[in-house]
C-alpha cells in the first residue's frame, strides 16, 4: 500500500525517476491509535520514503538496490516507544517501565483549558526552566486546579503572546481552519513539509561519491553531530545511526535532559559534554564540525549564532556541511523565532480540536501520542538523505528544515480514518517478539521497540546500546 498521499508528496521531493513498483512495501493499514487521524499510515509513508533515499544512497555507493517494507502496526507503535520499554524483574520477567512521576505530572498540567473569552489555550509545562517562565505569566502554582484558574483569567490570544514574550510555550487551540488562515499556516503551507536548499559551493567528498561495492550500511563512515534534546531531533539522530551513521551526542551537564527519552531515543549514538559558552569546549567543538557531514540543530531559533555558531561560522568551517534545524514553526513567517513542543503543534494546527470533537469529549483533546514529534524527526532524516546524495552528485552545503507544526498539517493532509474507537494503540504479544530488540547498556538490560524500517541488505540496527551521557570523547571515529 503505497498509494498513501503523504508517501506521493515526500517522492515528488525527491524528484527523479520513481522507485520501481514492487521496490516499496507497506503492509497494514489504521486505525491502531484510538485517534481518527492516520498516524500509523502516515508514520509508515515517512519512513518508507527514508527508506527509499536510503536506497538511492546505497545505489550509489554498491549499483544495488534493496526492498524496503513496513508495517503500520509497527510504524505506528514507534510514536509510543515509551509504551514498550521493558526491564527485568528479580524473578527475570520482563515488564513495562513507568514514566518518571516528572513527565506524569506534567501531562496532568499540560493540557486544554478554557480561557476568558469563551476559547481554550494549552500552556505547556515541561523542563524546570521554561516551566517556571510560563507559571510566572500565569501567576499560579503547577497544579491541575491552579493552571485552570490561571488560564481561565486571560483571553486566549493575549495570553499566547504573553507566553511567548517570556520565551515560554503554550499555544491557542484553533481549528485547522483557522490556522491555514493564520500567517504563521500560511507560511507552512506555502513551504515543502521537508526544505532541502542547496548552500554554496563545495566539491563532493570523493569518498561518497566513488562506488564501493563492499560498502556494509548506507550510510557506513557518514558523520553526524546530534546537537538536539526531547524529541524529534534525537529521532533524527537515531534513525541516521541505525543506516549506519556515527552518530555523536554534543550535550552539557547544565543543560536538562528527560531521562526516559534519552533512554529511548539514543540508542546507537554516542554521547560527549561540550558546554559551548566555554573557549576551549567551543573550539573543540569547531574541530568536530570542520570533519563533519551533518549537524542535526534542535536548538531554540537564534540559540546556537547566538553561542558563535550562526551559518556563516558553519560553512566556514565545513563547506560541505548539511545542517539541519528542527523547530516547531518553521523557517519563516512571523513565528518563527518562537520555541514549542508536540502538544503546542497539535493545539495550535487544528489536531486537539479535532481529535476532541471526534471522541466526543466536549473539548479540545491531545492526541495521546507524540505524533508530530516522531514523524519530524523521520522527516529531518528523509531531508537529511536527500540532502547527502545531492551533495554526493553535485557538491555543495545544504540546509534541511523541519517543523512540529509542518508534520501536524501533514498528518491533517491524510484524511481521516474510521473505527478508532475500538483501536488499542498496543501491539500484542507476538508483534512484541519479533520487533522487540534486548541491549545491555547504562541503564540496565531493557527490552524495547526496534527499528520500524525495513531494507532487505542492510536491514536498520543500533550497533550500540544507548551511551551514557557524556561517557564518550568529543572525538569521531575512524572512517
Amino acid at each position: 500500500m503505497t498509494r498513501i498521499p503523504a508517501f506521493a508528496e515526500l517522492m515528488a521531493l525527491r524528484g527523479g525517476t520513481a522507485p520501481d513498483a514492487d521496490e516499496v512495501s507497506i503492509l497494514g493499514r489504521d486505525p491502531f491509535h484510538p485517534t481518527p487521524f492516520r498516524v500509523g499510515e502516515t508514520t509508515a509513508a515517512v519512513l518508507a520514503a527514508v527508506g527509499v533515499a536510503a536506497n538511492d544512497i546505497w545505489a550509489a555507493r554498491t549499483g544495488r538496490r534493496q526492498s524496503v517494507t513496513i508495517d503500520v502496526r509497527h510504524a505506528a507503535a514507534t510514536v509510543r516507544t515509551v509504551d514498550y520499554t521493558q526491564a527485568p524483574n528479580a524473578d527475570g520477567t520482563f515488564t513495562h517501565v513507568p514514566i518518571p512521576q516528572t513527565m506524569a505530572h506534567m501531562l496532568t498540567v499540560t493540557q486544554p483549558w478554557p480561557t476568558r473569552d469563551g476559547r481554550w489555550f494549552l500552556p505547556h509545562l515541561n523542563l524546570p526552566h521554561l516551566s517556571r517562565r510560563v507559571l510566572e505569566v500565569l501567576q499560579c502554582d503547577s497544579t491541575p486546579d491552579a493552571v485552570r484558574a490561571a488560564v481561565a483569567r486571560w483571553d486566549a490570544d493575549a495570553l499566547e503572546d504573553a507566553i511567548a514574550a517570556a520565551r515560554a510555550c503554550g499555544g491557542t487551540i484553533r481549528t485547522r481552519d483557522e490556522w491555514l488562515a493564520h500567517p504563521q499556516g500560511q507560511y507552512l503551507a506555502s513551504r515543502p513539509v521537508v526544505e532541502v536548499d542547496r548552500i554554496g559551493v563545495a566539491p563532493a567528498p570523493v569518498w561518497t561519491s566513488t562506488r564501493t561495492r563492499d560498502a556494509t550500511q548506507p550510510l557506513a563512515g557518514i558523520r553526524v553531530l546530534d546537537l538536539t534534546r526531547i524529541l524529534a531531533g534525537p529521532i533524527a539522530g537515531r534513525t541516521l545511526a541505525e543506516l549506519g551513521a556515527d552518530v555523536l551526542m554534543v550535550t552539557a551537564p547544565h543543560l536538562p535532559q528527560t531521562p526516559e527519552h534519552v533512554r529511548d531515543t539514543s540508542h546507537g549514538k554516542r554521547s560527549c559534554f561540550l558546554d559551548l559558552r566555554r573557549d576551549d569546549d567551543a573550539q573543540r567543538m569547531r574541530a568536530l564540525i570542520a570533519e563533519a557531514d551533518v549537524l542535526v540543530d534542535g536548538y531554540r531559533p537564534g540559540a546556537l549564532a547566538s553561542l558563535g555558531f550562526d551559518d556563516a561560522t558553519l560553512r566556514a568551517l565545513q563547506p560541505s556541511l548539511v545542517h539541519v534545524s528542527v523547530s516547531c514553526f518553521g523557517s519563516g513567517g512571523p513565528w518563527a523565532e518562537r520555541a514549542g513542543w508536540e502538544q503546542v503543534a497539535q493545539a495550535v494546527t487544528g489536531v486537539c480540536e479535532a481529535q476532541g470533537n471526534a471522541i466526543g469529549a466536549g473539548q479540545p483533546k491531545l492526541v495521546f501520542a507524540p505524533v508530530c514529534d516522531y514523524t519530524t524527526g523521520y522527516l529531518a532524516a528523509y531531508g537529511t538523505l536527500l540532502a547527502l546524495a545531492r551533495r554526493a552528485r553535485e557538491g555543495g552545503g545544504y540546509r534541511v528544515h523541519t517543523a512540529l507544526a509542518g508534520a501536524a498539517m501533514l498528518i491533517q493532509r491524510q484524511g481521516m480514518t474510521e473505527g478508532f474507537a475500538h483501536a488499542t494503540g498496543r501491539l500484542d504479544d507476538e508483534a512484541l517478539r519479533a520487533w522487540h530488540v534486548e541491549e545491555t547498556g547504562p541503564n540496565g538490560t531493557l527490552r524495547t521497540l526496534g527499528p520500524a524500517l525495513g531494507l532487505s541488505e542492510t536491514p536498520p540496527r543500533w550497533s550500540r546500546p544507548t551511551p551514557t551521557l557524556g561517557g564518550d570523547d568529543a572525538a569521531w571515529l575512524p572512517r
